[in-house]
């Protein structure tokens, strides 16, 4: 095996507690003996949601050698909240144990800088392996196999079930349901999402008429008991009257015959897009990334893909998906579609010449015009967040994931951080709040001129009635709870930290194989070393006068495997965005370091 650092892995520390493991609390001493893959994420990461998923083969093979520990370390104040932690866990069917870090503890003691991040720690407690992004599950195996042939053979591997502990199930007739649909005869069509299935409901929001899909995760096409869905959630009408479904985890858009059961397959193709993926093309040959909402807007069908941060559309008669906006890259960019920058848009809303976005991890709300150029209604970026009425300049939503088209021109949002719905009319330029109290809501649709809200973390549908004044509530201004890098003035020197997995090479067959994009936020905060280049190190020269900022660095490299007899080597891309709250002072930092594979020598 080949020599790695030796760093003694750092306790495991988190105010929130354990959970997934019957109530029983864990020290790191009490996994010695086993493989231990520290999963730092938090809920409101898309990218951290593929990980969980390109996880769960790896955590099913090495079930008796290896445990893979949640460390959830929150971005937005709710994530901060123990119940949405617990909620999340059975959400997204985490089947390992999780350390709810509310106070980002671990995190700091780790020093983890971009969500999500792998950390391995081998069977005598020492830290061997970091990776932030996706598509490290490949490397991540051949490093378990590597540790376990090791360890065998010096009597430190210890074999067995692991720590992980079922929850009780809950009878409801939902689960974490995502998004509505109302129905010709005033019935509902709801995505319960958690359970991998459409449910129909009646007009009271609460009787069920039946189930579309059978209820297991997967990826097939039939009538009602033969059909498979996984996380679905957008739901939207096509011309033809049948439903368009974004089904989420399994990277498609699915179509659902009312009137025959049967669903078909759209677009997509069940795998991930990854940089280098056809960007257009025939709609069942070309990869998506986590569809999450669906709206009918100028003949198309807009896809909000939350997973590369862009709005994609599938056009019916031509049977083409391709990119209608967005660059992939990760913030709040306007201007024309192929310059724009999202982040997780989760909501979409046509309504007249425009088409609404909530746009999740800027916080915003942002719509798309009929010549394709995006603008901001509400949002100022990646870290700002709270709840504040007022003028769309200076109010705040946090993580909001629906948008729905109101009769008067103005456009309710489903502010699902906040537990609120908000509205913002285009007319005054004024936010207001509609109604509190309501439960991780992600989704709404007008009914007889009330709001039918989805309740999703209460399981339900809550039907609301319009009021004639919005309730101002008081005003909470949040900002992200990463403490700030302390940075010195002049040169940053950074260092994207890359190591090729054992077995792998860069791939370089066809010219640089590793690619690097910086910007800031203000862009003032950089007087040099923003834009793009392939080196994975770069020095970046602060602007005098500029105190603080956030830094957006994206880092991409590829590799493949270093076999001379295969004429055919498997490559992998690995990928991340990080955004680097920094402060400059007089006892900063003049290296960044940010870890996309390996370890940092330096650090």
């Amino acid at each position: 095996m080949t020599a790695r650092a030796r760093v003694r892995a750092p306790e495991l520390t988190g105010k929130g507690g354990w959970l997934n493991t019957g109530d029983r609390q864990y020290t790191l001493a009490d996994l010695r003996g086993r493989i231990v893959i520290l999963d730092f994420w938090t809920f409101c990461c898309v990218n951290c949601l593929h990980v969980l998923d390109e996880l769960r083969e790896l955590e099913e093979k090495h079930r008796d050698t290896v445990v893979i520990i949640g460390v959830h370390s929150p971005k937005f104040v709710h994530e901060a909240e123990h119940q949405a932690v617990v909620d999340a866990v059975e959400r997204y069917e985490v089947h390992h144990p999780v350390l709810d870090d509310p106070e980002l503890a671990t995190w700091k003691q780790y020093a983890v800088r971009a969500w999500p991040t792998l950390v391995v720690v081998d069977p005598e407690g020492y830290v061997v392996a970091q990776h932030a992004g996706e598509g490290h599950a490949h490397a991540i195996e051949k490093l378990v196999e590597e540790l376990e042939a090791d360890h065998a053979a010096k009597g430190t591997l210890r074999r067995g079930d692991g720590p992980y502990v079922a929850p009780e199930p809950v009878a409801t007739h939902l689960r974490f349901p995502g998004k509505a649909l109302v129905l010709p005869d005033g019935g509902f069509l709801v995505s319960d999402t958690t359970r991998h299935r459409l449910v129909e409901l009646d007009a009271d929001g609460e009787t069920v008429r039946g189930h579309f899909g059978t209820g297991g995760r997967g990826f097939a096409d039939g009538g009602r008991d033969e059909a498979r869905f996984s996380e679905p959630q957008g739901l939207a009408v096509l011309p033809d009257g049948r439903i368009a479904v974004g089904d989420t985890v399994n990277h498609a858009i699915r179509a659902l015959d009312l009137v025959t059961g049967v669903t078909t397959t759209l677009a997509g193709t069940g795998r991930q897009w990854w940089q280098g993926s056809a960007t257009s093309g025939p709609a069942t040959e070309v990869d998506l990334s986590s569809p999450w909402d669906i709206a009918w807007f100028e003949d198309r069908l807009w896809i909000a893909m939350a997973g590369v941060h862009q709005l994609w559309t599938y056009d019916p008669a031509e049977g083409t998906v391709r990119v209608a906006a967005g660059t992939t890259n990760e913030g709040l960019v306007d201007g024309p579609g192929d310059e724009a920058w999202f982040a997780q848009p989760s909501g979409l809303a046509a309504a007249g010449d425009r088409l609404w976005v909530a746009d999740s991890e800027t916080s915003a709300l942002r719509y798309v015009d009929r010549e394709g150029a995006v603008h901001t209604a509400v949002g100022t970026g990646l870290f700002d967040f709270g709840h504040r009425d007022g003028p769309a300049a200076e109010a705040l939503l946090q993580h909001p994931l629906g948008v729905t088209a109101l009769p008067d021109g103005s456009v309710a949002v489903s502010d699902t951080y906040n537990h609120a719905l908000r509205r913002y009319d285009p007319e005054s330029g004024e936010v207001t709040t509609l109604a509190t109290d309501l439960r991780e809501p992600s989704g709404a649709v007008l009914v007889d001129g009330d709001l039918v809200v989805v309740e999703s973390a209460r399981h339900r549908l809550t039907r609301l009635r319009l009021p004639e004044e919005a309730v101002r509530v008081a005003d909470r201004a949040h900002r992200t709870q990463r403490a700030a890098t302390e940075v010195a003035a002049g040169t940053l020197r950074l260092d994207v930290v890359f190591q090729a997995p054992a077995g792998q090479k860069l791939d370089t067959r066809y010219g640089p194989s590793t690619r690097l994009l910086v910007s800031s936020t203000p862009p003032e905060l950089l007087a040099e070393g923003s834009g793009p280049g392939t080196d994975l190190s770069r020095d970046l020269v602060l602007a005098d006068g500029v105190t603080e900022g956030v830094l957006h660095v994206s880092a991409m490299a590829a590799s493949c495997d270093d076999d001379p007899a295969n004429e055919y080597p498997a490559c992998h891309v690995h990928q991340q965005d990080w955004g680097v709250p920094v402060s400059v002072t007089a006892a900063g930092t003049s290296r960044l370091p940010l870890v996309l594979a390996g370890m940092d020598e330096q650090g």
